[in-house]
């Protein structure tokens, strides 16, 4: 049932003869936006045969290449290149493998030729031996400084605003909105309130290995080198059982890595939207799918359509991209 305001407020302005704010401006007048619409009325009309109780009003969002850009490579990965080009700069003795000289030198193409290995260590090196808070105090800096090679935007600039707007009605609409991301916990939570409304508490990501220590008297949270949990694939379904509890109503991706949660999402009794962003529009961000190194898409596209889910053309969907080009 939709807050007394809102009905107050529905009524009012009908009674006025006023039209109420369109919810998602940035989406085009296309089958998906009133697809999305109408599953919202749907799940919200006490009087429907689908109406969802609010306690139960969840949906999931992965973050990279959902919610915000990810080409060329995931925006993190730049942080911590960037981030051992800085501590590289102040002690070079830093640079004792390939893989870390790759970084120093910004060549993301050895770096790849070194595999997942290679990467680990760049994450390993730029991530850990420090507190939480001196590592998110550093992502905040390079977030308010860094820019993107080809858009020339901020990151945290280039989130999908038809995105930010299809969060912000869930949340109207009584929904609880999460993130349930292969990206890193700690480097998410230093925006992901801001440029989604999306709390901490309900940000679900990859974990490395944390420790607590005395530090000057003071208890601390400090980062440590390895892998603790890594949230994809299967991995996030399993993660939203042990941290949410229950199964969510929506679930929205971009690529194979979300499969296995838009799956376990649109598998539940009742109605449910699984979502997929397709990544079509060459001219305003990067057409990619089934043949891209990142965020690649073959199950969704092939299997998605026929299990019910909504694919998402960026290029017909969408009237605006980058929040960051409003």
């Amino acid at each position: 049932m939709k807050p007394l305001m809102t009905l107050t407020a529905t009524v009012v302005f009908a009674s006025a003869g006023l039209v109420l704010a369109d919810p998602l401006p940035s989406w085009s007048d296309t089958a998906a936006r009133e697809r999305i619409i109408a599953f919202v009325d749907s799940v919200t009309d006490a009087t429907s045969d689908d109406y969802v109780t609010p306690s139960d009003r969840i949906a999931v969002f992965d973050n990279d290449g959902t919610l915000w850009g990810e080409q060329p490579v995931y925006f993190q990965l730049i942080y911590a290149v960037d981030e051992v080009k800085k501590m590289a700069a102040n002690d070079p003795s830093i640079l004792t493998s390939d893989a870390l000289k790759a970084a120093a030198a910004g060549d993301y193409a050895a770096l790849a030729a070194g595999g997942e290995e290679a990467i680990l260590e760049v994450i390993n090196v730029s991530h850990s031996g420090r507190s939480v808070a001196d590592f998110q105090a550093s992502v905040a800096e390079w977030l308010a400084t860094a820019k993107h090679p080809t858009t020339g935007l901020g990151y945290d600039q280039m989130t999908y605003q038809p995105m930010v707007e299809l969060l912000s009605y869930l949340r109207d609409e009584d929904f609880k909105t999460y993130i349930v991301s292969g990206g890193g916990i700690h480097f998410m939570r230093v925006f992901t309130e801001q440029a989604y409304g999306i709390p901490n508490q309900q940000v679900i990501g990859s974990y490395g290995n944390s420790a607590f220590e005395m530090v000057d008297g003071a208890p601390t949270i400090m980062k440590e080198a390895g892998i603790g949990f890594v949230d994809d694939k299967e991995g996030k379904p399993i993660n939203i059982d042990r941290i949410i509890g229950k199964r969510p109503v929506i679930a929205a991706g971009n690529s194979d890595g979300d499969f296995a949660m838009i799956e376990w999402t649109t598998a539940g009794e009742g109605p449910r939207l699984g979502l997929i962003v397709h990544h079509t529009d060459a001219e305003r961000e990067v057409a990619y799918d089934c043949d891209s190194h990142i965020g690649r898409l073959c199950d969704g596209l092939e299997k998605g359509p026929d299990m019910g889910w909504l694919i998402v053309d960026m290029a017909q969907d969408w009237s605006t991209v980058y929040t960051g080009d409003r």
